[in-house]
Protein backbone atom coordinates (compact mmCIF):
# COMPACT_ATOMS: atom_id res chain seq x y z
CA UNK A 1 0.00 0.00 0.00
CA UNK A 2 2.68 2.39 1.12
CA UNK A 3 6.12 3.62 -0.85
CA UNK A 4 9.33 4.67 0.58
CA UNK A 5 9.89 8.43 0.37
CA UNK A 6 12.74 8.04 2.53
CA UNK A 7 14.46 6.89 5.84
CA UNK A 8 11.98 5.88 8.19
CA UNK A 9 8.76 7.85 5.99
CA UNK A 10 6.62 5.82 4.02
CA UNK A 11 3.08 7.03 2.10
CA UNK A 12 0.50 5.51 0.12
CA UNK A 13 -1.04 6.69 -3.17
CA UNK A 14 -4.65 8.39 -3.23
CA UNK A 15 -6.37 8.82 -6.38
CA UNK A 16 -8.62 11.50 -7.72
CA UNK A 17 -11.33 11.97 -10.32
CA UNK A 18 -9.10 12.49 -13.46
CA UNK A 19 -7.29 8.81 -12.50
CA UNK A 20 -10.17 6.32 -12.45
CA UNK A 21 -12.89 5.16 -14.94
CA UNK A 22 -15.67 3.42 -14.34
CA UNK A 23 -16.28 -0.15 -16.01
CA UNK A 24 -19.42 -1.25 -17.74
CA UNK A 25 -20.86 -4.57 -16.22
CA UNK A 26 -22.89 -7.37 -17.93
CA UNK A 27 -26.39 -5.79 -17.40
CA UNK A 28 -27.62 -2.51 -18.71
CA UNK A 29 -30.74 -0.78 -17.64
CA UNK A 30 -33.21 1.62 -19.31
CA UNK A 31 -32.16 5.11 -17.34
CA UNK A 32 -35.48 6.33 -17.34
CA UNK A 33 -36.11 3.21 -14.77
CA UNK A 34 -32.89 3.94 -12.32
CA UNK A 35 -33.58 4.70 -9.01
CA UNK A 36 -31.30 8.12 -7.74
CA UNK A 37 -33.02 9.09 -4.52
CA UNK A 38 -30.67 9.24 -1.53
CA UNK A 39 -32.21 9.01 2.22
CA UNK A 40 -31.13 11.36 4.88
CA UNK A 41 -32.78 10.71 8.29
CA UNK A 42 -35.68 9.09 7.17
CA UNK A 43 -36.58 11.53 4.28
CA UNK A 44 -35.91 10.82 0.58
CA UNK A 45 -35.01 13.50 -1.99
CA UNK A 46 -35.00 13.15 -5.36
CA UNK A 47 -31.48 14.63 -6.13
CA UNK A 48 -28.76 13.10 -4.65
CA UNK A 49 -26.51 16.12 -5.57
CA UNK A 50 -26.79 19.58 -2.94
CA UNK A 51 -25.94 22.81 -3.47
CA UNK A 52 -23.14 23.99 -1.51
CA UNK A 53 -22.87 26.16 1.53
CA UNK A 54 -21.70 29.43 -0.55
CA UNK A 55 -22.19 33.12 -0.92
CA UNK A 56 -22.06 32.59 -4.56
CA UNK A 57 -24.03 29.87 -5.24
CA UNK A 58 -26.86 29.91 -2.63
CA UNK A 59 -29.39 32.65 -1.63
CA UNK A 60 -33.08 32.49 -0.76
CA UNK A 61 -34.18 32.26 -4.48
CA UNK A 62 -31.80 29.73 -5.12
CA UNK A 63 -32.70 27.19 -2.13
CA UNK A 64 -36.16 27.82 -3.12
CA UNK A 65 -35.82 27.06 -6.25
CA UNK A 66 -33.77 23.94 -5.95
CA UNK A 67 -36.61 22.59 -3.19
CA UNK A 68 -38.92 23.21 -6.17
CA UNK A 69 -36.69 20.89 -8.30
CA UNK A 70 -36.97 17.86 -5.66
CA UNK A 71 -33.32 18.63 -3.92
CA UNK A 72 -31.54 20.71 -1.27
CA UNK A 73 -29.46 24.33 -0.87
CA UNK A 74 -27.58 24.77 1.78
CA UNK A 75 -27.45 28.44 3.38
CA UNK A 76 -24.41 29.58 4.76
CA UNK A 77 -25.04 30.89 8.32
CA UNK A 78 -21.78 33.06 8.45
CA UNK A 79 -22.20 34.28 5.19
CA UNK A 80 -23.28 37.53 3.52
CA UNK A 81 -27.02 36.58 3.86
CA UNK A 82 -26.85 36.51 7.40
CA UNK A 83 -24.97 39.59 7.77
CA UNK A 84 -26.17 41.97 5.61
CA UNK A 85 -30.33 43.53 5.00
CA UNK A 86 -29.87 43.81 1.32
CA UNK A 87 -26.86 40.88 0.17
CA UNK A 88 -27.67 41.71 -3.34
CA UNK A 89 -25.60 45.24 -3.22
CA UNK A 90 -22.31 43.44 -1.20
CA UNK A 91 -22.87 41.01 -4.06
CA UNK A 92 -22.77 43.10 -7.07
CA UNK A 93 -19.72 44.84 -5.14
CA UNK A 94 -17.69 41.52 -5.34
CA UNK A 95 -18.58 40.92 -8.98
CA UNK A 96 -17.53 43.96 -9.99
CA UNK A 97 -14.33 43.89 -7.88
CA UNK A 98 -10.94 43.78 -9.62
CA UNK A 99 -8.96 40.46 -9.49
CA UNK A 100 -6.14 41.64 -7.45
CA UNK A 101 -8.22 43.39 -5.05
CA UNK A 102 -11.08 40.72 -4.92
CA UNK A 103 -9.74 38.31 -1.99
CA UNK A 104 -9.44 41.79 0.03
CA UNK A 105 -12.49 42.96 -0.58
CA UNK A 106 -14.43 39.74 0.47
CA UNK A 107 -12.35 39.80 3.61
CA UNK A 108 -13.81 43.19 4.93
CA UNK A 109 -17.71 43.21 3.50
CA UNK A 110 -17.24 39.59 5.86
CA UNK A 111 -16.13 41.78 8.52
CA UNK A 112 -20.07 42.75 9.58
CA UNK A 113 -21.14 40.40 12.82
CA UNK A 114 -24.17 38.23 11.82
CA UNK A 115 -27.27 39.59 12.47
CA UNK A 116 -29.42 36.53 14.21
CA UNK A 117 -32.96 38.37 13.43
CA UNK A 118 -31.59 37.90 9.57
CA UNK A 119 -31.05 33.74 10.37
CA UNK A 120 -34.52 33.46 11.49
CA UNK A 121 -35.72 35.42 8.36
CA UNK A 122 -34.00 33.97 5.89
CA UNK A 123 -35.42 30.58 6.72
CA UNK A 124 -38.55 31.57 7.25
CA UNK A 125 -38.63 32.76 3.61
CA UNK A 126 -37.38 29.56 2.58
CA UNK A 127 -40.31 27.53 4.24
CA UNK A 128 -42.91 30.16 3.25
CA UNK A 129 -42.41 28.58 -0.10
CA UNK A 130 -42.41 25.08 1.04
CA UNK A 131 -38.53 24.55 0.13
CA UNK A 132 -36.77 22.07 2.49
CA UNK A 133 -34.46 24.52 4.01
CA UNK A 134 -31.06 23.36 5.10
CA UNK A 135 -28.38 25.67 7.05
CA UNK A 136 -24.35 25.41 8.02
CA UNK A 137 -21.95 27.32 10.11
CA UNK A 138 -18.46 26.83 11.88
CA UNK A 139 -18.40 24.79 14.88
CA UNK A 140 -17.85 28.16 16.95
CA UNK A 141 -21.45 29.18 16.12
CA UNK A 142 -23.31 25.81 15.98
CA UNK A 143 -24.79 25.91 19.36
CA UNK A 144 -26.32 29.65 19.56
CA UNK A 145 -27.48 29.44 15.54
CA UNK A 146 -28.78 25.70 15.54
CA UNK A 147 -31.07 27.04 18.08
CA UNK A 148 -32.26 30.06 15.75
CA UNK A 149 -32.36 27.67 12.90
CA UNK A 150 -34.36 25.43 14.46
CA UNK A 151 -36.86 27.54 15.94
CA UNK A 152 -37.45 29.36 12.76
CA UNK A 153 -37.79 25.94 11.43
CA UNK A 154 -34.60 24.64 9.39
CA UNK A 155 -34.95 20.86 8.26
CA UNK A 156 -31.56 20.30 8.44
CA UNK A 157 -28.60 22.41 10.00
CA UNK A 158 -24.49 21.30 9.63
CA UNK A 159 -21.89 21.76 11.24
CA UNK A 160 -19.15 22.77 8.55
CA UNK A 161 -15.26 23.73 9.22
CA UNK A 162 -12.35 22.72 7.39
CA UNK A 163 -11.23 19.59 9.11
CA UNK A 164 -13.62 18.46 11.62
CA UNK A 165 -12.72 16.36 14.57
CA UNK A 166 -14.41 14.90 17.94
CA UNK A 167 -10.82 15.59 19.80
CA UNK A 168 -10.50 19.16 19.28
CA UNK A 169 -8.02 20.34 21.69
CA UNK A 170 -7.86 24.07 22.88
CA UNK A 171 -6.58 26.61 26.00
CA UNK A 172 -8.42 29.53 24.70
CA UNK A 173 -12.27 28.34 23.88
CA UNK A 174 -14.60 25.63 24.87
CA UNK A 175 -14.68 23.62 21.65
CA UNK A 176 -17.79 21.94 20.39
CA UNK A 177 -19.26 18.70 22.32
CA UNK A 178 -20.45 17.54 18.65
CA UNK A 179 -22.54 14.15 19.86
CA UNK A 180 -24.21 16.38 22.60
CA UNK A 181 -25.13 19.05 19.76
CA UNK A 182 -26.38 16.14 17.51
CA UNK A 183 -28.53 14.95 20.54
CA UNK A 184 -29.49 18.22 21.38
CA UNK A 185 -30.77 19.05 17.93
CA UNK A 186 -34.23 17.94 17.29
CA UNK A 187 -33.52 17.91 13.71
CA UNK A 188 -30.82 15.96 11.63
CA UNK A 189 -27.36 17.18 11.98
CA UNK A 190 -24.79 16.64 9.34
CA UNK A 191 -21.06 17.60 10.12
CA UNK A 192 -17.76 17.73 8.43
CA UNK A 193 -15.50 17.86 6.79
CA UNK A 194 -12.75 14.95 6.97
CA UNK A 195 -11.08 12.38 4.81
CA UNK A 196 -9.82 9.76 6.61
CA UNK A 197 -11.20 6.21 7.95
CA UNK A 198 -10.28 6.52 11.50
CA UNK A 199 -11.61 9.80 11.98
CA UNK A 200 -14.96 9.11 10.01
CA UNK A 201 -15.72 6.61 12.77
CA UNK A 202 -15.18 8.65 15.62
CA UNK A 203 -17.63 11.05 13.90
CA UNK A 204 -20.46 8.37 13.22
CA UNK A 205 -20.59 7.88 16.79
CA UNK A 206 -21.58 11.45 17.31
CA UNK A 207 -24.75 10.28 16.10
CA UNK A 208 -24.72 12.54 13.02
CA UNK A 209 -27.21 12.08 10.31
CA UNK A 210 -25.00 12.64 7.55
CA UNK A 211 -20.78 13.18 6.80
CA UNK A 212 -19.21 15.39 4.35
CA UNK A 213 -16.10 14.76 2.59
CA UNK A 214 -13.64 16.17 1.47
CA UNK A 215 -10.21 18.99 2.16
CA UNK A 216 -9.61 21.56 -0.57
CA UNK A 217 -11.11 20.03 -3.74
CA UNK A 218 -13.13 22.71 -4.74
CA UNK A 219 -12.58 25.03 -7.55
CA UNK A 220 -12.16 28.23 -5.50
CA UNK A 221 -10.43 26.37 -2.59
CA UNK A 222 -6.98 26.79 -2.06
CA UNK A 223 -6.64 24.98 1.14
CA UNK A 224 -4.02 22.66 -0.29
CA UNK A 225 -2.05 25.18 -1.41
CA UNK A 226 -2.06 27.18 1.51
CA UNK A 227 -1.78 24.54 4.64
CA UNK A 228 -0.67 21.66 2.33
CA UNK A 229 -3.15 19.39 3.29
CA UNK A 230 -5.87 17.14 1.48
CA UNK A 231 -6.86 13.72 -0.09
CA UNK A 232 -8.04 13.52 -3.43
CA UNK A 233 -11.37 12.47 -3.43
CA UNK A 234 -11.62 9.25 -4.48
CA UNK A 235 -9.68 7.69 -2.08
CA UNK A 236 -11.22 9.82 0.99
CA UNK A 237 -14.57 9.14 -0.17
CA UNK A 238 -13.12 4.81 -0.63
CA UNK A 239 -11.83 5.49 3.00
CA UNK A 240 -15.37 7.00 4.41
CA UNK A 241 -17.74 5.13 2.90
CA UNK A 242 -15.52 1.72 4.28
CA UNK A 243 -15.99 3.09 7.82
CA UNK A 244 -19.35 4.20 6.97
CA UNK A 245 -20.31 0.10 6.17
CA UNK A 246 -18.23 -1.08 9.55
CA UNK A 247 -20.25 1.10 11.16
CA UNK A 248 -23.18 -0.30 9.95
CA UNK A 249 -22.30 -3.30 10.64
CA UNK A 250 -21.40 -2.86 13.90
CA UNK A 251 -24.19 -0.40 14.95
CA UNK A 252 -27.56 -1.57 12.38
CA UNK A 253 -27.05 2.45 11.90
CA UNK A 254 -26.53 3.57 8.37
CA UNK A 255 -25.57 7.37 7.72
CA UNK A 256 -24.33 8.66 4.51
CA UNK A 257 -21.47 10.09 2.96
CA UNK A 258 -21.79 12.77 1.28
CA UNK A 259 -18.58 13.56 -1.10
CA UNK A 260 -17.98 17.36 -0.57
CA UNK A 261 -16.15 19.44 -3.60
CA UNK A 262 -13.63 18.64 -6.92
CA UNK A 263 -16.27 17.71 -9.03
CA UNK A 264 -17.06 20.37 -11.57
CA UNK A 265 -18.75 17.98 -14.38
CA UNK A 266 -21.43 14.95 -14.74
CA UNK A 267 -18.67 12.38 -15.06
CA UNK A 268 -17.26 13.27 -12.02
CA UNK A 269 -20.15 13.08 -10.45
CA UNK A 270 -21.20 9.30 -11.41
CA UNK A 271 -17.10 8.47 -9.93
CA UNK A 272 -18.16 9.85 -6.56
CA UNK A 273 -20.93 7.41 -6.23
CA UNK A 274 -18.65 4.37 -7.53
CA UNK A 275 -16.84 5.81 -4.98
CA UNK A 276 -19.03 4.72 -2.25
CA UNK A 277 -21.20 8.02 -1.99
CA UNK A 278 -24.74 8.29 -1.23
CA UNK A 279 -25.03 12.29 -2.30
CA UNK A 280 -22.55 14.81 -3.37
CA UNK A 281 -22.01 18.52 -2.77
CA UNK A 282 -21.74 20.99 -5.31
CA UNK A 283 -20.18 24.35 -5.72
CA UNK A 284 -18.96 25.37 -8.83
CA UNK A 285 -21.33 23.84 -11.07
CA UNK A 286 -24.15 25.29 -9.55
CA UNK A 287 -22.48 29.16 -9.09
CA UNK A 288 -22.65 29.04 -12.69
CA UNK A 289 -27.07 29.04 -12.42
CA UNK A 290 -28.68 32.14 -13.65
CA UNK A 291 -30.55 31.59 -10.06
CA UNK A 292 -27.07 31.65 -8.65
CA UNK A 293 -26.81 35.06 -6.46
CA UNK A 294 -23.15 35.20 -7.40
CA UNK A 295 -23.25 36.89 -10.85
CA UNK A 296 -21.36 34.41 -12.31
CA UNK A 297 -18.62 34.56 -9.80
CA UNK A 298 -17.25 31.62 -6.99
CA UNK A 299 -15.95 31.69 -4.00
CA UNK A 300 -14.44 29.91 -1.40
CA UNK A 301 -15.94 29.83 2.34
CA UNK A 302 -12.38 30.45 3.94
CA UNK A 303 -11.90 33.17 1.49
CA UNK A 304 -12.56 35.89 4.09
CA UNK A 305 -10.04 34.91 6.79
CA UNK A 306 -9.07 37.73 7.60
CA UNK A 307 -5.59 36.40 8.26
CA UNK A 308 -5.16 33.46 6.29
CA UNK A 309 -7.79 33.35 3.69
CA UNK A 310 -7.81 30.05 1.93
CA UNK A 311 -10.13 30.17 -0.84
CA UNK A 312 -10.24 33.11 -3.75
CA UNK A 313 -12.74 34.17 -6.35
CA UNK A 314 -13.28 32.64 -9.90
CA UNK A 315 -15.27 33.67 -12.23
CA UNK A 316 -17.37 30.09 -13.60
CA UNK A 317 -20.15 32.65 -16.26
CA UNK A 318 -23.65 31.83 -16.03
CA UNK A 319 -24.23 28.64 -18.48
CA UNK A 320 -28.05 28.38 -18.12
CA UNK A 321 -31.27 28.21 -15.51
CA UNK A 322 -30.56 26.11 -12.48
CA UNK A 323 -33.50 23.47 -14.15
CA UNK A 324 -31.00 23.00 -17.08
CA UNK A 325 -28.50 22.76 -15.27
CA UNK A 326 -29.40 19.31 -13.50
CA UNK A 327 -32.12 18.31 -16.08
CA UNK A 328 -31.22 19.90 -19.75
CA UNK A 329 -31.12 19.93 -22.15
CA UNK A 330 -27.54 20.48 -22.14
CA UNK A 331 -26.51 23.46 -24.04
CA UNK A 332 -22.69 22.87 -23.42
CA UNK A 333 -20.52 20.03 -25.01
CA UNK A 334 -18.48 19.77 -21.51
CA UNK A 335 -20.98 17.44 -19.11
CA UNK A 336 -21.31 20.61 -16.92
CA UNK A 337 -25.22 20.52 -17.66
CA UNK A 338 -27.92 17.95 -17.61
CA UNK A 339 -26.36 16.14 -14.04
CA UNK A 340 -28.89 14.08 -13.69
CA UNK A 341 -29.28 13.24 -17.15
CA UNK A 342 -25.77 11.96 -16.68
CA UNK A 343 -26.23 10.18 -13.92
CA UNK A 344 -29.07 8.22 -14.81
CA UNK A 345 -27.42 7.35 -18.16
CA UNK A 346 -23.93 6.34 -16.89
CA UNK A 347 -26.40 4.53 -13.96
CA UNK A 348 -28.39 2.38 -16.98
CA UNK A 349 -24.79 1.49 -18.85
CA UNK A 350 -23.06 0.42 -15.46
CA UNK A 351 -26.13 -1.60 -14.01
CA UNK A 352 -26.81 -0.33 -11.89
CA UNK A 353 -30.44 0.22 -10.60
CA UNK A 354 -30.02 2.91 -7.59
CA UNK A 355 -27.08 4.52 -5.77
CA UNK A 356 -26.53 1.60 -3.31
CA UNK A 357 -25.47 -0.66 -6.60
CA UNK A 358 -23.55 2.42 -7.63
CA UNK A 359 -20.91 1.45 -4.70
CA UNK A 360 -20.17 -1.77 -6.40
CA UNK A 361 -19.49 -1.06 -9.91
CA UNK A 362 -15.78 -1.65 -11.02
CA UNK A 363 -13.33 0.98 -10.97
CA UNK A 364 -10.06 0.81 -12.75
CA UNK A 365 -7.14 2.99 -12.47
CA UNK A 366 -6.93 4.89 -15.78
CA UNK A 367 -4.38 7.31 -15.83
CA UNK A 368 -5.36 8.31 -19.99
CA UNK A 369 -9.42 8.42 -19.49
CA UNK A 370 -8.86 12.19 -20.05
CA UNK A 371 -6.23 12.61 -22.83
CA UNK A 372 -6.90 9.05 -24.70
CA UNK A 373 -8.41 10.00 -28.58
CA UNK A 374 -8.82 13.48 -27.40
CA UNK A 375 -5.95 15.64 -28.99
CA UNK A 376 -8.62 17.51 -31.15
CA UNK A 377 -10.56 18.59 -28.16
CA UNK A 378 -7.97 19.44 -26.53
CA UNK A 379 -6.46 21.69 -29.62
CA UNK A 380 -9.41 23.24 -30.10
CA UNK A 381 -10.29 23.57 -26.01
CA UNK A 382 -13.80 22.00 -27.00
CA UNK A 383 -15.65 18.99 -24.69
CA UNK A 384 -12.96 17.61 -22.59
CA UNK A 385 -10.38 19.68 -23.71
CA UNK A 386 -11.86 23.13 -22.03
Amino acid sequence: MAEWLGINKRARRCYGFDEIALVPGMTTINPDEVDTHFELAGRKYRIPIIAAAMDGVVDVRFAIEMGKLGGLAVLNLDGIQTRYENPAKILDEIAKADPKKATELVQSVYLAPVKEKLIAKRIKEIKAKKSPAAASCIPAHAEKFGKIAQTAGVDIFIVQSTVTTVRHISRAYKSLDLAKFCKTMKVPVIVGNCVSYEVTLELLDTGCAGLLVGIGPGAACTTRGVLGIGVPQVTATIDAASARDFYYKRSGRYVPIITDGGMRIGGEICKAFACGADAVMVGSAFAKAEEAPGRGYHWGMATSHVNLPRGTRIYVGTSGKLEEILFGPAKTDDGSQNLMGALTTSMGCLGAKDIKEMHDVEIIIAPSIQTEGKIFQAAQRVGMGK
